[in-house]
């Protein structure tokens, strides 16, 4: 079990490392001069790239963590409750990942409009999750 554990702790920072990241690479895009061709894809290539490696790192951190929680037992039974919120937060976590996979698509296709400040904030969601998801794994408050 605790070769799962440590398999499935460093895929989901691996991910962590793409969520972090790839809305860095989209606040450069929305900075992009319309005539800097270039660079505006470079960046494209640089995010589509990513998307699909951290794709490809969520898929055995969600796996393994399911196999830890439904195999194993963690985070079931009683004082277990934790478990419940840090599920909601990998829910959304993924959510957050289509979601970046939902705006580089409209990059792509030049539909995206929104400022490079509202990207600088998206940017922040994937902390906020990670904070809330180590308090509740390492405390387990309820």
């Amino acid at each position: 079990m605790l070769w799962i554990k440590a398999l499935h702790i460093v895929f989901v920072t691996s991910w962590f490392a793409g969520l972090f990241y790839l809305p860095r690479i989209f606040v450069n895009l929305a900075m992009v001069p319309p005539e800097s061709v270039a660079e505006r894809a470079r960046l494209l290539l640089m995010a589509r790239k990513l998307y699909r490696f951290m794709t490809l790192l969520a898929l055995p951190a969600i796996g393994l963590g399911l196999w830890l929680w439904l195999g194993y037992g963690i985070g079931r039974g009683p004082g277990s409750g934790w478990m419940h919120t840090k599920l909601l937060m990998v829910l959304l976590l993924i959510a957050y990942h289509a979601f970046c996979g939902r705006l580089l698509a409209r990059f792509e296709r030049r539909q995206e409009a929104r400022h490079h400040v509202w990207f600088r904030w998206f940017n922040e969601a994937p902390v906020l999750l990670l904070l809330v998801t180590v308090v509740l794994v390492v405390l387990k408050p309820y």
